[in-house]
């Protein structure tokens, strides 16, 4: 039996993600032949549309912003989180060393 191929891992902008969801949207071409004609997987499209969907207040979830947003607090808790950590064992190293 033949493997089938690998795709390489693409990125895309949100501005064609968003064009994209837009061009379904409308009800101009389905998922399907979107997908087909822009050689991208139904998968991908689907969950274009669906974050079209809750950007445009169609559908509850978190808009793009907002997901920017949570992404962006998310890598500066960790990041404290790791201050605090560095912190306390300063702390500790130190205060053995004063006895």
């Amino acid at each position: 039996m033949a493997k089938k191929k690998v795709r390489p891992r693409r990125s895309f902008t949100a501005e064609f993600k968003a064009e994209i969801g837009g061009l379904c949207r409308r009800g101009d071409r389905s998922v399907g032949q979107v997908a087909k004609d822009f050689d991208l997987t139904e998968t991908a499209v689907r969950s274009w549309v669906r974050q079209a969907e809750v950007d445009a207040g169609d559908r509850d979830g978190l808009t793009s912003s907002e997901r920017e947003e949570l992404a962006v607090l998310r890598r500066e808790n960790r990041r404290l989180r790791e201050d605090v950590e560095v912190l306390k064992r300063a702390t500790a190293f130190f205060a053995t060393e004063t006895r």
